[in-house]
């Protein structure tokens, strides 16, 4: 089925010059590029809305998985949201439309996983990433995992109206 999805390349990945590597890994599996939008900053209150609170609890129990002495995943998730706020803004991202068959779950196949020390070798984290969810948490901060992909088709549609 067709499907149109976001990525937004992060502060990370702009910095390492990686962009046109990322977006090669996307366009070589038949997505299309159907629209983009460079931003030289992302406001605080943008990135609420892509990073709602509500998401503290989930990104708490996926840092737990890494990190087991995490004790409060909930607490956690909030200060990983508000590190994360803060890399996502300390510089240029460029969010991407792109479109094609199965393109959300094929987006997400070939970004990899969240954790680039884990993610499988193939996939743009795993190739390219060079942090991981055990540093960033004895660190104090968001993991920098180069791109931030769409889940599901209610948060690409969402999304993709937020950024482009």
């Amino acid at each position: 089925m067709y499907q149109e999805t976001l990525v937004i390349l992060k502060p990370d990945a702009l910095e390492q010059n990686k962009a046109g590597s990322i977006i090669k890994y996307y366009e070589d599996a038949g997505l299309k590029i159907l629209d983009m939008r460079f931003y030289k900053k992302v406001e605080l209150d943008h990135l609420r809305k892509h990073y709602p609170d509500s998401m503290a609890l989930s990104i708490g129990k996926k840092a737990k998985a890494a990190v087991p002495s995490i004790k409060d995943p909930e607490a956690h998730g909030m200060k990983v949201l508000t590190a994360l706020r803060n890399y996502f803004s300390r510089g240029p991202v460029l969010a991407i439309k792109l479109g094609g068959e199965d393109a959300i779950k094929e987006v997400r196949r070939i970004t990899g996983y969240t954790d680039p020390s884990t993610a499988e070798k193939g996939t743009i984290r795993g190739d390219l990433g060079i942090d991981s969810i055990a540093k960033s948490t004895d660190e104090g901060r968001a993991v920098e995992n180069l791109v931030h992909a769409s889940g599901n088709p209610e948060e690409a549609e969402a999304e993709l109206k937020l950024w482009l």
